[in-house]
């Protein structure tokens, strides 16, 4: 190996996060060819992950570390959300019926490369695109080690768990995670409401709010939130709840949660 190739080793593998992904596009912009790659390869300097994905030779990664080379490298609009960023953000540790599934958001066309999803991560990735949400509103920095990601703040969170409601995730373990939301900042649910596009998600959410008597419920001003009109259906024989035309199940008006 040259000089030049040695020093170019050394600056990269300084600069390197451990525990990341590093892509080759990227590296290529940054004066890594795809053939002085190959010789880090063979040199054992790094090892690869899958097409135009490497990591550190023997580094240990999760798929947080993957997530962050799609962010920071590729640009990507995809982050940890919904149940998955409540249990990071310490909001959901207590509920155990989830674990072993990892979900992601992102914005519609987003796709995950193939090497992150032939990866194995020991964790099942649930990839959803949706634009309920505009897609950098409600985010946090999340650090992890020597790097950080973005995954969603505990709003932006607990709307995304509505929003998969009831296909991709039981409406009785929302109820039980909504319960917990005692110290939302008013201005971040108002912000998120308003821009919020999803009408079923809205009335879910307020409804539930008033229901648990949260207090930072009386700080929403209503009046700049679309409800929209016409009934919303969460499940068969419900109860209609005529404030949000919203039919929502039994057990939620009884108090009577079954367990997950």
């Amino acid at each position: 190996m040259t000089l030049e190739n040695q020093t170019k080793i050394n600056h990269l593998l300084k600069n390197w996060k451990y525990g990341t992904v590093c892509l080759s596009s990227w590296l290529k912009a940054n004066g890594v060819s795809n053939q002085l790659l190959n010789s880090y390869k063979k040199s054992k300097w790094v090892e690869s992950i899958g097409s135009g994905a490497v990591i550190r030779a023997e580094d240990k990664v999760d798929y947080l570390g993957g997530l962050h080379a799609l962010q920071t490298q590729a640009g990507l609009s995809i982050h940890v959300g919904g149940r998955t960023a409540l249990s990071l953000l310490g909001r959901a540790h207590y509920l155990d019926f989830a674990a072993g599934r990892t979900i992601l958001i992102g914005s519609p066309k987003k796709t995950l490369p193939l090497w992150f999803r032939n990866r194995d991560w020991e964790t099942r990735i649930d990839y959803y695109t949706t634009s309920f949400l505009p897609p950098d509103m409600g985010l946090t920095d999340f650090q992890q080690h020597s790097y950080s990601v973005k995954i969603s703040g505990a709003v932006r969170a607990i709307l995304e768990c509505l929003f998969l409601t009831p296909k991709h995730q039981e409406l009785f373990e929302c109820y039980e995670l909504m319960e917990g939301m005692t110290n939302l900042r008013p201005q971040s649910v108002q912000e998120l409401l308003e821009n919020c596009s999803s009408i079923k998600v809205k009335r879910l959410f307020l409804y539930l709010a008033e229901k648990f008597k949260h207090r930072w419920f009386d700080y929403i001003d209503l009046s700049k939130v679309d409800l929209g009109s016409g009934k919303r259906t969460l499940t068969k024989n419900g109860v209609y709840i005529d404030k949000y035309k919203l039919i929502v199940p039994k057990e939620f008006e009884k108090n009577e949660i079954p367990e997950i």
